[in-house]
């Protein structure tokens, strides 16, 4: 597993956790909140063995995370900026007044599952995947040039190969592209759902004090 430990804190206390093994992390991630006193925004990272903790804070909410060194820092970023998407969506503005561990019964659920997927699931790094490709492809490439220079064939043949790697790349490009769209489009999927139901349930709110889903006694 990737990603070991997380928590989502309100400066130096601590509104949610949870670890996937046992270790010291919940002790490290607490000196770290001391440390990085202040409300600036930030997007940091401290080593620690063989484990780097990396640390996202936003709008006053403090998310951070421990992960394997060999993880880099795009997929442990890439996982706390859903991990704080969804903890403010979610609790909105209770988390400014909200008690240490409030939000842990409920939310640590949403920890394990977001881990596990950032962890195990290839999809979580689409990209990487696609960079992985396109990198077999260039290796392949200069490989194949390699023995065209040894073998002494025409300069046609270089041209030729050089096109097909610029279509590969252009291939990878559009990918990618496509990639991010869908992304998007997910979003505002996602945001016109929640208007949705935002709207039922105030027309329901609205019933019930109104007297009837035909709103008689506020007209």
């Amino acid at each position: 597993m990737t990603i070991l430990f997380t928590l989502v804190a309100r400066e130096s206390i601590v509104l949610a956790e949870y670890s996937g093994t046992s270790t010291n992390a919940s002790t490290i991630a607490r000196q770290i909140l001391e440390k990085i006193t202040g409300n600036n925004d930030m997007n940091v990272s401290y080593s620690q063995d063989r484990y780097i903790f990396h640390v996202k804070r936003t709008d006053g909410v403090t998310v951070l995370c421990m992960a394997d060194d060999v993880a880099g820092r795009r997929i442990p970023f890439a996982f706390l900026e859903d991990i704080h998407q969804r903890f403010v969506r979610t609790y909105g503005r209770a988390v400014l007044s909200a008690q240490a561990y409030g939000m842990n019964d409920e939310f640590s659920r949403v920890l394990s599952q977001q881990m596990d997927y950032y962890s195990n699931d290839p999809n979580a790094d689409r990209m990487n995947r696609l960079q992985g490709e396109m990198s077999q492809v260039r290796n392949v490439m200069i490989q194949n040039i390699d023995k065209v220079l040894e073998r002494g064939d025409r300069l046609e043949s270089l041209v030729d190969k050089t096109a097909n790697m610029q279509t590969n790349t252009l291939r990878f490009k559009k990918q990618s592209r496509r990639f991010r769209n869908t992304m998007w489009w997910r979003n505002v999927k996602f945001m016109v759902i929640l208007g949705f139901a935002l709207l039922g349930i105030l027309y329901i709110v609205l019933a019930f004090a109104c007297q009837g889903f035909s709103l008689p006694s506020c007209f």
